[in-house]
């Protein structure tokens, strides 16, 4: 059911080209356990010094080392005016308003856990 859920909203967040080099959205972040449970885990260390540089733990040299399996919160990011990118950057069309509220929704009736 959960996996469903997320496939689908996956299915609606539009795509679009980001600035090269820019990591602004991946900061410290909240995601669903389920969403956690399919990225590779990460040591204390890591995530440590991951938050102490605002970052992901799963942010490498080359950007994004998950990024096929990044969670809902880091595929908003642009595509919404809540979670507008700061350079300016965003898909033709934005995420459908009752979309964006059926995800916020989910953020709000699933457990989650910080990345």
């Amino acid at each position: 059911m959960i996996s469903q859920k997320i496939r689908f909203f996956r299915s609606r967040i539009p795509a679009f080209e980001c600035t090269p080099g820019c990591h602004d959205c991946c900061g410290p972040v909240m995601t669903s356990t389920h969403e956690m449970s399919r990225l590779p885990v990460k040591s204390d260390a890591e995530h440590e010094a991951a938050l102490t540089n605002l970052s992901c733990p799963h942010l490498g040299s080359q950007g994004c080392q998950v990024y096929a399996e990044r969670p809902l919160i880091c595929r908003l990011f642009g595509t919404t005016p809540r979670l507008a990118c700061p350079n300016g950057n965003r898909p033709e069309e934005m995420v459908d308003p009752a979309i964006d509220r059926q995800i916020q929704r989910f953020f709000v009736e699933t457990r989650h856990v910080l990345v």
